[in-house]
């Protein structure tokens, strides 16, 4: 069976992600989210959603992105 590469489970309904031409192989969304996700510059939360980036910093919404020193960045309304 298929190992997860974040956890080690070994399970039959494993999937694989390719990013950036580097392929992993993950036994759920939680564990690929966990290896793959960037985290949110300011907040350091997982960003699993677009995100929003300034100067290759990556932020989870506007808010982090103004207490990081980019306010001009805005969720879409």
């Amino acid at each position: 069976m298929p190992q997860c590469d974040q956890c080690g489970n070994d399970y039959d309904k494993a999937f694989q992600v390719t990013l950036q031409g580097r392929t992993k192989t993950f036994d759920s969304f939680e564990c690929a989210i966990e290896a793959m996700a960037p985290r949110c510059a300011h907040c350091r939360c997982r960003i699993i959603g677009h995100g929003m980036e300034k100067n290759g910093a990556m932020f989870c919404c506007a808010h982090c992105a103004g207490h990081a020193g980019a306010p001009e960045l805005r969720d879409r309304a």
